[in-house]
C-alpha cells in the first residue's frame, strides 16, 4: 500500500472544490489526459467520472467511481482500468492550521494489480503520487487566491512557485 502526504498552502474548502470537479481531475493526476462527468452527480457515493490514458499513440478509457464521500474529510474511490483490474484511493482531508494536509493512500484492490502487488508496484506508486500531489497542490493553490491572515500571504513565493511541501511515507 502507497501512503503519501502534501501540506497545500489553502483551506480545505479549496482543496474540495478542485475535487469536486470530474472535469478537473486531467489537470492533477497524473497519466490522465483528459476526464469528464459519467454517471451521477460527482462526488456523491456511486458518481462516476470517465477518463483518458494515452500511451504513445493509443488512448485507453477507464473511470472512477465514488465508494465513500464524507466532506470536508474523506473522498474515497475505485478507479477502474481494465484488464489491469481496480485501485482503491483514499483522500484523507485535514486541517492543518490555516492549510490542508491531503494524505492519499492507494493500493490495488481487483484484478491482475490486486494479484501481482508488491514493492517494486508501491514504489511506483509512491513516484506517481508525488507528481499527483505536487500537482494538486498548484491547481488548489493557482484557484484559490490566499486569504489575508493565512501564513502564504505573509511568506508569498515567487509568482510560479508553489510553497507547498510533500512527503511520504510506505506501510
Amino acid at each position: 500500500m502507497a501512503v503519501r502526504h502534501q501540506l497545500i498552502a489553502r483551506e480545505p474548502a479549496a482543496v474540495w472544490r478542485v475535487l469536486s470537479d470530474p472535469a478537473r481531475y486531467a489537470d492533477w493526476v497524473v497519466g490522465t489526459a483528459r476526464s469528464f462527468p459519467g454517471a451521477g452527480r460527482w462526488p456523491e457515493v456511486g458518481s462516476s467520472l470517465t477518463y483518458t490514458v494515452r500511451l504513445g499513440s493509443k488512448e485507453l478509457r477507464g473511470h472512477t467511481v465514488v465508494r465513500r464521500h464524507e466532506p470536508p474529510q474523506w473522498l474515497e474511490v475505485e478507479a477502474h482500468s481494465g484488464r489491469l483490474g481496480t485501485a482503491r484511493i483514499a483522500f484523507d482531508i485535514r486541517s492543518w492550521g490555516d492549510e490542508t494536509l491531503v494524505i492519499v493512500d492507494e493500493h490495488p484492490l481487483r484484478g491482475f494489480a490486486g494479484t501481482a502487488h508488491n514493492l517494486v508496484m508501491d514504489a511506483f506508486l509512491q513516484i506517481r503520487h508525488r507528481g499527483m500531489l505536487a500537482r494538486l497542490a498548484n491547481v488548489v493553490e493557482h484557484d484559490s487566491p490566499a486569504s489575508p491572515g493565512s501564513s502564504e500571504a505573509a511568506t508569498s513565493a515567487p509568482p510560479g512557485e508553489s510553497t507547498a511541501t510533500g512527503g511520504g511515507t510506505e506501510r
